[in-house]
């Protein structure tokens, strides 16, 4: 009888381990007689149905040592029901195999004894043998587990099933009495057992195996822990090949299905949680994700201070909390009615009794997996508890801090409801791991906030705040920083008196965003003024400028690297006279101003456009124009022209249509200018800065200025008449110092 069996283990393939691929079963009846047989089986050892089907086991016999320790597990009897060990049977070539051997007994309605029995390579023993315990009474130390992790069911050709063992039972939830007799359909209804009895019609045609078939346990409706299973089916040939049934595996693979999808959940959170630098919208991306993936109902509270980036932060488990809390994200199945008496964007109290503020206490985890709604608990006192709470249904609860670098930054809630499972441990775990990736997102966001709102308090405090154009122009002005994923940037503007009743108008730009650019625009404005104080021509100011910011870069630079030091920025500088209406201009590398005719026409000067400050690569030149009275002079950065999906010239075309509005007040201009070209988001800092000339009389000039007495017979500059409306134009000579 021993050596039979053992022959009989030797015919499989790992239907133990998992189901897994290449399986191969042998079926046995009392007598030890094969009476089915895979094809994997043949397979493994060689041998077809007819050589084996009807006889003995002792087919296969290896050597005398391992039929001794088979023969010594049956005198104990078929009370244990299961064993597993390794052999040595022979293959039907002569050759040896190593194998791990394991045998369940299968219950049928006869109550005639029958072994199903598979086998792995020795060489990848199955994780649950290790832990059986050792049979005392066998030879060899051969293991027993208490009950091996594979339910093993046969079935006939008709797919009604004949044997079973226990373990099945206790896998798919089907109880002996129930499955014995029966098809699959009619001990389980529904579309999981139509599915199965499917794969098992094409496996008893083809005689091919099917393998891992995930499904679902045919559990009770009142079982709130859902149970995922795997099975891989066989046919089972008699002598002449022909079909005598299928043999279904299954194995219980709740548990890494539940760690595949906590890690796919992970993985979600890396591309959805973070995706901008504002709190709020990280906030709502984190309750997104936790539902339904997670939990029926989420919600992320954060304190006040964190959408401003203010600190310092309560110190998280020292037993400060955050005086106030504003809800930043909220989701729930329900998406009709969310369920939260508080929305987003209010604040949130945390009474003194709640988990909330054990929380804020501890930073520690609130793990309540069965909770407790009972009367006078904290829900019914407290008004951010959400209505499922109220209304019984919640179920399961955790609270979870939202912490970076010792800061507590808020507290996020998950909730199930309806007939989901409790919680688990390792949904806390999840949880945890999810705020943890959101709570590394709001830092980040929140420190930029805090680095946005210094820079751009001192970019307002740097830019002119009473700018005015005295007797020569009218001025108005925007300024609109970029959003905040890009940060502040490095535009500045400023209109300066000069002698004679002129005025400088002053537009820049420095490359880059944060608060170096914002320093270093303070910089370059308080230089153009010291300079202009100078009444330096604008060539000779840009170029004097340009030579100061290569001197900043360089006193800002690594001493081990000079030679890596650069600062770049562009800037327009316009002299306007109100005498002679002479405008003279020059640029370096900036966007060229537009001017409005008294009649509304826009035209773009052409001139020389210069390199950017701090190349110090090529003199920079001016060119001189006479402007009809009333006319505006719109300097602009090029984040009003740029768009990344267009070029620059349909962005000076929009700018002139844009201006194109005679009549209209400079304030209202300048604000539907900037209103009409600029984005939702910009991704640059904006800035406009609108001059409406003004005429004055030679007898009104200030004593001591130099005033032409008529125009030049020289042909006008650079700028063809044809592009000017009123044809009222000349070159202007230079005033002297």
């Amino acid at each position: 009888m021993g050596s039979s069996l053992e022959a009989a283990f030797s015919v499989a393939q790992t239907a133990v381990e998992a189901a897994g691929a290449g399986a191969a079963i042998a079926l046995l009846d009392a007598d030890e007689r094969v009476v089915g047989w895979t094809q994997t089986a043949e397979r493994l050892v060689g041998y077809a149905p007819a050589d084996v089907v009807g006889r003995s086991a002792a087919l296969l016999p290896a050597d005398g040592e391992d039929r001794a320790k088979i023969s010594a597990f049956f005198e104990q009897g078929t009370a244990p029901g299961r064993w597993s060990g390794s052999a040595k049977v022979r293959h039907r070539d002569g050759h040896r195999i190593d194998v791990r051997l394991c045998v369940q007994s299968l219950s049928g309605q006869d109550d005639q004894a029958q072994w199903v029995v598979s086998a792995s390579d020795k060489a990848t023993p199955p994780s649950w043998a290790a832990h059986g315990a050792a049979h005392p009474s066998l030879p060899g130390a051969l293991h027993l587990p208490s009950r091996l992790p594979v339910g093993v069911a046969i079935r006939d050709t008709e797919l009604r099933c004949t044997w079973v063992n226990d373990t099945q039972g206790l896998k798919d939830g089907i109880p002996l009495t129930r499955r014995l007799g029966r098809t699959l359909t009619e001990a389980a209804p529904g579309c999981e057992a139509e599915t199965l009895e499917a794969l098992m019609r094409q496996v008893l045609q083809s005689g091919v195996p099917t393998l891992n078939v995930e499904y679902r346990a045919f559990l009770p409706p009142q079982a709130r822990k859902e149970r995922t299973l795997t099975a891989s089916l066989f046919r089972l040939d008699d002598a002449q090949g022909r079909a005598l049934g299928v043999c279904a595996v299954s194995v219980d693979v709740t548990d890494s299905r539940r760690a595949r999808e906590r890690l796919a959940i992970l993985g979600e959170a890396g591309k959805r949680i973070g995706t901008t630098l504002d709190v709020m919208q990280t906030g709502q991306e984190l309750a997104d994700l936790a539902v339904p993936l997670l939990a029926d109902y989420a919600t992320v509270d954060l304190a006040e201070s964190v959408p401003l980036g203010e600190g310092p932060l309560a110190r998280l488990g020292q037993g400060g909390r955050p005086r106030a809390f504003r809800r930043a994200g909220l989701a729930s199945i329900h998406q009709v009615a969310p369920g939260s008496p508080i929305s987003r964007g209010e604040p949130v109290p945390v009474p003194p009794a709640s988990p909330f503020a054990g929380v804020l206490r501890s930073g520690q985890s609130h793990f309540e997996p069965v909770l407790d709604i009972s009367p006078g608990t904290w829900a019914e006192h407290h008004d951010a508890a959400p209505v499922a709470i109220d209304d019984g249904s919640a179920h399961s609860l955790m609270v979870v801090p939202i912490h970076a670098r010792g800061a507590l930054l808020g507290v996020a809630m998950f909730v199930r409801t309806d007939d989901r499972a409790p919680f688990e441990e390792d949904d806390l775990l999840l949880a945890e791991e999810l705020v943890s990736w959101a709570a590394l997102s709001l830092d980040n966001a929140r420190q930029y906030a805090r680095e946005r709102s210094a820079a751009l308090a001192l970019q307002r405090h740097l830019l002119p705040h009473h700018a005015t154009g005295g007797s020569a122009a009218d001025v108005a002005w925007r300024y609109l920083p970029a959003d905040g994923h890009h940060g502040v940037g490095g535009d500045w503007f400023d209109v300066i008196a000069l002698p004679g009743a002129r005025v400088a108008l002053v537009v820049g730009d420095v490359v880059g965003h944060g608060i170096n650019a914002a320093a270093t625009m303070g910089q370059l404005r308080t230089a153009v003024r010291t300079l202009a104080s100078m009444d330096m021509p604008p060539d000779e100011l840009l170029a004097r400028l340009d030579e100061q910011v290569i001197r900043l870069a360089e006193a800002d630079a690594d001493p081990g690297d000079p030679a890596g030091a650069t600062m770049a920025a562009t800037c327009l500088y316009v002299v306007y006279d109100p005498v002679t209406r002479c405008c003279t201009i020059a640029r370096a590398g900036h966007p060229p101003p537009a001017i409005i005719d008294p009649h509304g026409g826009v035209t773009f000067p052409d001139l020389p456009t210069g390199a950017p400050l701090g190349l110090g690569l090529v003199p920079f030149e001016a060119v001189t124009l006479q402007l009809p009275e009333h006319s505006v002079l719109a300097l602009y950065t090029d984040g009003l022209i740029e768009d990344r999906n267009d070029d620059i010239d349909t962005g000076m075309h929009r700018l002139s249509i844009a201006l194109a509005q005679p009549g209209l007040p400079l304030d209202e201009l300048s604000a539907s200018v900037v209103d009409t070209l600029s984005a939702s988001a910009p991704d640059d800092d904006i800035t406009l800065l609108l001059a409406q000339t003004r005429a004055l009389g030679r007898t009104r000039s200030p004593p001591g200025s130099f005033r032409p007495t008529r125009p030049p017979s020289a042909a006008p500059g650079p700028w063809p008449p044809g592009n000017w409306p009123s044809g009222d134009w000349i070159t202007c000579p230079r005033p002297r110092n």
